[in-house]
């Protein structure tokens, strides 16, 4: 049961990693490179859909590892597994603090009412979210760290 639990977590942890690596590199220059305003409604979109999906994978990772981490306290790797869960306090932190901030906002934006900074605030999300990518990277190497 206990490697059911590392393996699940493990997959769970990497298909979000994968996720949000993805929008850093791939998505977010597809959205920078559409002409007019396409990218702006396409984030804006983005911004509904995983603003809606991406809390519950957060917590729902955040509390496998916090169970890992649990029931394998004080045995080999388990010191990786509690560094791995902290990483992902940080990486909910800075969402809630830095990053759904800018989300909510831009969620609602249109061509007819966005803020003349909508750009920078956009950069700045990005820029958040590179930081934050980094940090549930180093999380998924630990728990993978941790498994083998």
């Amino acid at each position: 049961m206990l490697h059911a639990l590392q393996v699940f977590t493990t997959v769970v942890v990497g298909v979000m990693v994968g996720v949000e690596f993805c929008v850093a590199v791939f998505v977010n220059a597809i959205m920078n490179a559409l002409p007019g305003d396409n990218g702006q409604l396409g984030r804006s979109h983005g911004a509904r859909l995983l603003g809606a999906v991406m809390p519950f994978w957060y917590f729902t990772s955040l509390g496998l590892a916090t169970v890992w981490a649990v029931v394998t306290w004080g045995e080999p790797g388990s010191a990786l597994v509690v560094t791995a869960g902290g990483l992902l306090v940080v990486s909910v932190l800075m969402s809630v603090l830095l990053l759904v901030p800018i989300n909510n906002r831009s969620k609602t934006w249109t061509p007819e009412n966005r803020p003349a900074d909508w750009q920078q605030q956009s950069k700045r999300w990005e820029l958040y979210h590179y930081l934050r990518v980094a940090v549930i990277v180093a999380a998924f190497a630990l728990l993978v760290g941790a498994l083998v």
